[in-house]
């Protein structure tokens, strides 16, 4: 029988509490471990993940030296030794109450608070912690990010660019870089051509961020950086434009050689006509070029999901990308569940599937959810 995932707020609970616990007072001999886990788990069941991880950052802040160089000087001696390879912060997630200490009373010791913010980042992740230094102190935070562009560890040189994403996930968003992106670009200059793919795939992440609200400049950015000979280029283009060819813009698509119309033949069936919860509809799609040319084809799937009141809500999903020679023509298939996530709650109703070819929608079928199994 397979074992059901616990909730990922549930990672905070007490053993991680005296994990923490024990990692700090291996460097303050006066750290008192039980109050400090007591402090951590007062009514922890109730709180949420955030929540959870601001009472482990009051619980810390109670616990230490109270003035906060000092404070800081501990958790900073506290760390566990730098990552090794790119992509493990997810090793050390009990480390976020630090940056969240740093975060809520760090900004009247920039200096100290930079130097444990960069520490951090090397063995987990500085992302959210940075993000009120953005808001309050951007002249001297984005100077030294952008100095930071340059170091030695592929974990700093990330956190330039993703602690600076006007939209991260789970972060809080930074309004006055949505409104105005113009400080980030030249950290994104900086790290475009970096060796690391985990480096440069912040920064398309970062890209797609300030797509979803200046759409043409990210465009002309990415256009003047556009090299079709140089692979790592052509793959942070993708990625950044990638919500841009979602939605069909008509500059993304061209710019990676998706031209939009010309003569296509489509068909597009779905089955079976009725799905319950937890069950997959399957579509297959056959399309066919009309052309006397070769046409490069982005295949997206778009589904019109019923939500709550009668309303509707539109979701693009990839599904292939090809090439069709003239008089070509292909099927293709794939399955979609109908299962609920924790960002999409499902409606019983009539659902529609659409195919999206370079970014236009050419057919439609509709079957009908249950809702239940």
């Amino acid at each position: 029988m397979k074992q059901e995932r616990k909730p990922f707020k549930d990672s905070f609970d007490q053993q991680t509490a005296q994990t923490i616990a024990q990692q700090v007072s291996a460097v303050h001999k006066r750290f008192d471990q039980d109050t400090f886990v007591q402090r951590c788990c007062h009514q922890l069941k109730t709180l949420e993940l955030q929540d959870r991880i601001k009472q482990f950052a009051a619980a810390l802040r109670l616990s230490l030296p109270k003035p906060y160089p000092a404070a800081i000087n501990v958790l900073v001696r506290s760390l566990p030794p730098p990552l090794e390879r790119c992509e493990g912060f997810t090793n050390h997630f009990h480390l976020w109450p630090y940056g969240q200490l740093i975060a809520e009373h760090g900004l009247p010791h920039f200096e100290e608070s930079f130097a444990a913010m960069t520490a951090l980042t090397r063995c987990f992740s500085a992302e959210f912690a940075i993000r009120p230094f953005v808001e309050s102190l951007p002249d001297q935070t984005f100077s030294r990010l952008q100095s930071l562009t340059q170091h030695d560890d592929a974990h700093v040189r990330r956190w330039c660019s993703e602690g600076t994403r006007p939209r991260l996930p789970w972060g809080r968003k930074l309004q006055a870089l949505i409104d105005d992106p113009s400080p980030i670009f030249p950290i994104l200059d900086a790290l475009v051509d970096d060796p690391e793919l985990y480096v440069r795939r912040s920064v398309a992440n970062n890209l797609n961020d300030i797509a979803k609200d200046h759409p043409d400049q990210i465009v002309d950015w990415v256009a003047e950086r556009y090299a079709p000979d140089q692979p790592h280029r052509v793959t942070l283009a993708t990625q950044a434009l990638r919500t841009l060819i979602k939605d069909g813009h008509p500059g993304a698509l061209k710019l990676l050689g998706y031209r939009p119309g010309g003569k296509l033949d489509t068909a597009l069936k779905v089955a079976p006509k009725r799905i319950a919860l937890g069950q997959s509809v399957k579509m297959q799609a056959t399309i066919t070029n009309l052309e006397k040319s070769t046409r490069r084809l982005m295949i997206d799937y778009v589904v019109q999901y019923v939500r709550q009141g009668g309303k509707t809500g539109r979701k693009v999903f990839k599904w292939k990308t090809l090439e069709l020679a003239a008089g070509q023509s292909c099927t293709i298939e794939k399955q979609h569940p109908m299962k609920a996530t924790t960002v999409r709650r499902l409606y019983s109703g009539k659902h529609t599937v659409g195919l999206q070819i370079n970014g236009k929608v050419l057919q439609e079928a509709a079957f009908q959810f249950t809702g239940t199994p």
